[in-house]
């Protein structure tokens, strides 16, 4: 066995390892204990974090942030993780503490010269963009692993009126719009609310568990496919402007329907609370659609209506 296919069979034998001994090394590759160790040295220089317990008993571990074996990719495989990786770049934040910028090199300096030549043309063509937030979310970790572990967070979420000290049940986080959320069971009140994790302003885990009552893919499936718990019915119709404003919604464009070459209507139920978040949608497009019903919303849009024009008369 070449040296280099020994190297690369003795990293992906210590990252299944937590900790093991030289000897260990020395009898799974028949080698002697010294050359064990100098192998041992090899790969903790290459970039394995390993260290050692001395004494008696004592031996090798290898620290929590391992290091991967290599892995070989062709070049699609090689441009479809580059790209998604710079898909992440506008968040301020990201779990696992991780420098996208500095992932992206690596990848980037591993291709060969006629591909890093592809992918800075891809570059310049192709983008995953959206606009870059700012407020970081700082606890992504932290809500991560404790999801994981099925551990209670206490948490102080910044509300619209006050700063609330809530006791929560995680089920996650995932990314929307550049944004990160927690759909938690809120203890308080034996409900399960979605949480913005850059507006934790506090967290504290606790050593107490909890049964799992909400998983993440199934939020995410309820919220793909949530019907309304007090239905109301919003039908707006729409100018050239107020269709293509409209298509551009996920709530809003399945529930598009075009009854001319340049005018269209919606015709969906939401849920009564989030007629507020509806009504200023349709009164910022402004005579690009007409809301028809209901009627809270066309009170909505007029009442704001007149409070910028009493802003600025």
């Amino acid at each position: 066995m070449s040296k280099a296919k020994l190297l690369f069979d003795l990293i992906m034998y210590v990252n299944t390892k937590r900790s093991f001994t030289a000897q260990d090394v020395a009898d799974e590759f028949g080698v002697s204990i010294r050359t064990a160790h100098r192998y041992l040295a090899d790969i903790d220089e290459m970039g394995v974090p390993l260290y050692t317990e001395p004494g008696r008993g004592g031996g090798y571990r290898v620290l929590n942030n391992r290091t991967l074996p290599p892995i070989v990719f062709d070049e699609h495989e090689a441009f479809a993780i580059f790209f998604a990786f710079q898909s992440l770049r506008n968040y301020p934040s990201l779990p696992f503490n991780i420098n996208i910028n500095s992932v992206s090199r690596k990848l980037y300096a591993s291709l060969p010269a006629d591909s890093r030549h592809k992918a800075d043309r891809l570059g310049s063509v192709l983008a995953f963009w959206h606009p870059a937030k700012t407020v970081p979310s700082p606890y992504l970790s932290l809500i991560i692993e404790a999801a994981a572990e099925q551990r209670v967070l206490q948490i102080e979420y910044v509300s619209k009126n006050e700063n609330t000290r809530r006791e929560v049940e995680p089920a996650g986080v995932y990314a929307y719009g550049g944004f990160w959320y927690m759909p938690a069971l809120d203890r308080a009140s034996g409900e399960i609310r979605l949480f913005r994790t850059d507006r934790i302003a506090a967290l504290e885990g606790t050593s107490e568990t909890f049964v799992r009552q909400l998983r993440l893919d199934d939020w995410l499936q309820r919220l793909a496919a949530s019907e309304p718990k007090d239905p109301v019915r919003l039908y707006a119709e729409l100018n050239r402007e107020g269709v293509r404003q409209c298509r551009s919604q996920p709530w809003l464009e399945p529930y598009l329907v075009m009854t001319g070459p340049e005018h269209g209507h919606v015709d969906v139920e939401i849920d009564r609370n989030e007629l507020p978040f509806a009504s200023d949608f349709f009164f910022r497009l402004g005579t690009s659609a007409k809301v028809i019903e209901p009627r809270e919303a066309i009170e909505y849009i007029r009442r704001e209506a007149r409070e910028r024009l009493r802003h600025y008369s």
